[in-house]
This record gives C-alpha cells, sequence and structure tokens, in this order.
C-alpha cells in the first residue's frame, strides 16, 4: 500500500459528530501514500442526530480542499431539519460512478455522462427549473427515483404554442424506469405531463395510487395520455378494475 500510485476511494460514511473533509483525507490517507499521484473518490458523509455543533458550511469543506490541486473538487451540503440529518456529497470531478445518491436542491451542475441512475430527494420543493438542471447533467440517465412531498410553489404552464419562452420541456430521451413512491401530487404531474416532460417508450413506473389519480383527474386529463401511453410497465400495488384506468394505459403489459 505504501508503494500505491494511484487510488480510487468510493465511500459512504455514517457518523454523530464530523464530515469527512480535505483534512481527513489528507491526515488518514494522502499522508502516508507518498507515491500517490492520482486520487478520485466519491465520499458520501451522513451525521445523524444533527445538532448546532455539527453544523459545517459548504466554504468551510471547499477551503479543507485547497491543496487538492490535481482535480476539481466539488461538494454539496445539505441539512434536513425535520430528519435531523445533514448530509455532505464530496467528489473529484470529472465524476467516475454510473449512479448519483440523494440529489437535492443544491446540486452545483456540471457533466455527468457516465452515470446512468440518480435519486433525487429534498424537503424543498423541486420546480421545474431543477429537473430542467437535471436533464442536461445527466444526458444518458435511465433511471431516475424522486422522493420529495413538498408540493412545487411555481406552476408552469404554457399559455399557448407562440408564448413558449420563457418554459422548456424537461427531455429525458434514454429514461427507462421512473419510481415517484412518496411523491407530492406535482410530481407525478411533472413527469406525466407531455406539455412539461418528454420520455421515451417502454418506461417501467412505480407510483402510488392516490397522486396517480389525482393527477390525471381520475384518468381523464388529456395532458397526460401521450406520456402514459409510453409506460410499459406500472407498478401501483393496487387492484383496478375499470375499462377507464385501461384504456389509460394502453401500452401496459402488466395490467
Amino acid at each position: 500500500m505504501l508503494n500505491l500510485e494511484e487510488l480510487a476511494l468510493y465511500l459512504v460514511h455514517n457518523s454523530t459528530e464530523i464530515f469527512i473533509d480535505g483534512d481527513n483525507l489528507t491526515k488518514n490517507i494522502i499522508n502516508h501514500l507518498s507515491r500517490l499521484n492520482k486520487f478520485v473518490f466519491n465520499i458520501r458523509s451522513i451525521i445523524y442526530g444533527l445538532g448546532q455543533s455539527c453544523l459545517s458550511l459548504k466554504e468551510q469543506i471547499d477551503h479543507t480542499f485547497i491543496n487538492f490541486t490535481n482535480n476539481k473538487i466539488i461538494s454539496c451540503v445539505d441539512y434536513f431539519r425535520r430528519m435531523k440529518i445533514g448530509q455532505c456529497h464530496t467528489y473529484s470531478y470529472p465524476y467516475t460512478m454510473r449512479h448519483y445518491r440523494r440529489i437535492t436542491n443544491n446540486f452545483s451542475g456540471g457533466l455527468f455522462e457516465c452515470v446512468r441512475e440518480i435519486t433525487l430527494f429534498d424537503e424543498r420543493p423541486f420546480e421545474h427549473k431543477f429537473f430542467i438542471r437535471i436533464a442536461q447533467a445527466f444526458p444518458y440517465l435511465k433511471m431516475l427515483s424522486v422522493n420529495n412531498s413538498e408540493p412545487q410553489k411555481y406552476k408552469q404552464y404554457r399559455k399557448s404554442h407562440d408564448d413558449n419562452h420563457n418554459f422548456s420541456i424537461v427531455k429525458y430521451p434514454h429514461l427507462t424506469k421512473l419510481s415517484l413512491v412518496c411523491v407530492h401530487v406535482d410530481y407525478v404531474e411533472q413527469f406525466l405531463d407531455h406539455t412539461k416532460t418528454f420520455i421515451s417508450n417502454n418506461i417501467s413506473l412505480d407510483v402510488d395510487y392516490c397522486p396517480l389519480r389525482k393527477a390525471t383527474h381520475n384518468f381523464t386529463r388529456n395532458e397526460m395520455r401521450i406520456n402514459c401511453s409510453k409506460l410499459i410497465e406500472l407498478r401501483i400495488y393496487k387492484v383496478i378494475n375499470s375499462e377507464c384506468f385501461t384504456a389509460y394505459f394502453p401500452n401496459i403489459k402488466n395490467l
């Protein structure tokens, strides 16, 4: 190990005290590997039982990486007050993993061409502009999971075909699996309304029945029909005997 020249570190660290930062990595890893010339990492630190003594600012975390000159270092710090959890995600960029977990509104952007699976979580609402940033950052995304119970504050609607300069349709051309379990109804609408989101054909969808029924106006809303016709699998954990429901999802194989 002392002669190691290249190191890739992928770590999820649970704690009740501090986030892993540049000082930790320097003291416990880099100082012990004198020949190390390539160090890429992806570290997600989680603090449980959050107290005021644990609170570190993003600027403080960033400062600890000031001597990491071989790579660009990205850090994202979030505090979830209801759950009393703190999260710090720090990684070297370009990003090298195929998944990116628990993205929040603090997501710093960038281009992640290798990522195929992401999860989104926050205690603050995800607005339409956030989903535009996500689609641009992950152009080859195949699996997407959303967990957010907060309603959107800024509903986006196109008034007409000629008045759409302030509105962009979010595009997920490679998406094959979508999970909308534990979400507010606004996010079911966000993804299934074709005037807001473009999805590819052959999508598998996990969703709770009640927000699905509400978003589609009891399976009658026209704006949802195009995207719902692209679904080939629907997991809602409820037996439904309804001609209206069946007609709304014409290509579902498991109904």
